[in-house]
């Protein structure tokens, strides 16, 4: 039914724009293809639900007065994405960040600059000033 879709966008929206709340969205949606071994190598080659779940995270969701502000929010959250250490849980996540950097980027290319691009490129930056 239509009210438990905008209840449940509601709380999906809720949970992201909090501290941690796109790796636990993250691990939430990707939990379901599998939990470890052969599984989860399968399911970081799935790229279909690695698409769907960077859709979730670059839409803006209602709740949220402007971009600028989910993208303050969201963009340093799915930046560590990148920094995951188990390696099968890596390659989900790092896919995860890889699609929704790049769709963000499409969709609001000065955000996707510099809440992105900017503090991912920042360390080779500073490496080429020196």
């Amino acid at each position: 039914p239509a009210w438990l879709r905008r209840l449940c966008g509601q709380l999906l929206s809720e949970r992201l724009m909090r501290p941690n709340g796109v790796q636990a969205v993250v691990r939430g949606i990707m939990e379901g293809t599998g939990a470890g071994g052969a599984s989860a190598e399968a399911a970081a080659v799935d790229w279909r639900k690695c698409d769907t779940v960077a859709k979730i995270l670059a839409s803006c969701p209602q709740q949220c007065l402007s971009f600028e502000d989910y993208y303050r929010l969201v963009c340093p959250q799915i930046l560590d994405l990148l920094h995951i250490q188990d390696k099968l849980t890596a390659r989900q996540f790092q896919r995860v960040a890889t699609t929704t950097l790049l769709t963000m980027a499409k969709e609001h290319p000065q955000l996707a600059e510099k809440h992105l691009l900017q503090p991912l490129l920042a360390p080779l930056l500073r490496c080429s000033e020196t």
